[in-house]
Formats: structure tokens, sequence, C-alpha cells
């Protein structure tokens, strides 16, 4: 007897803001520019990709364009959904694995002529 399975679909388990951007927040860590989209993707849909559209002012087809396998969305599109989502971008310093101090960034001087 074949074992009978479902599609998984993450966008039914994130039912609220908070773990909506919890999964966002965990795939901006990772780095990896496809997985970072098709992690917005996700959360968009659990909102509600039509409400998403009219609140950047994409298309519908325009946002599953862009947010889709082979979608390549600008910076200014992801910033918008992100937005319409509700979540802002926040930068932290990383963390290094190789143990070597950072050097502080030294204010850049002029010498007087």
């Amino acid at each position: 007897m074949a074992l009978k399975t479902t599609p998984f679909d993450a966008a039914e388990y994130l039912d609220t803001p908070e773990a909506q951007a919890e999964f966002i927040t965990a795939a901006l860590e990772t780095g990896d520019a496809a997985f970072i989209r098709d992690s917005v993707n996700t959360v968009a849909r659990a909102r509600g990709m039509s409400e998403i559209a009219r609140s950047t002012g994409l298309s519908r087809e325009g946002l599953y364009k862009a947010l889709g396998e082979t979608g390549n969305p600008e910076f200014s599109t992801m910033l918008g959904v992100l937005r319409a989502l509700g979540l802002g971008l926040t930068a932290r310093p990383l963390s290094r694995k190789s143990g070597k101090p950072r050097r502080s960034a030294k204010p850049r001087t002029r010498k007087a002529a």
C-alpha cells in the first residue's frame, strides 16, 4: 500500500505577525537571496497576495512573478512588500567565526593645505 501524503505549505502555519517576522528574520540570517525571496513570498501568501499587491501598488500577477521561483525583485520592491507586511529591516554586526577582533572604522580626516 502506497503512503498517502499531502503537500506542506508553511503559509498555512504563519498565522501571526510575530511568527511571520521570525520566519523572515531566519531567512535574512542565511544571507541566501533566493531563500529570502521565497520566505517573503510565503509570508505574503499567508497574509493574502491581493492585499499585499494593493498595498505595494503592484499587480497581483506582478507580485507573484517578482516573488516567484525565478523572480529577481528589485530591492525597492522587497522593501515595499516588507512595509506592506508591517515589517522593516534592521542591521546588526555579524558574529565573526575566525576569532579575529574587528577593526573599528576610523573617521577620515583631511590634512590642512
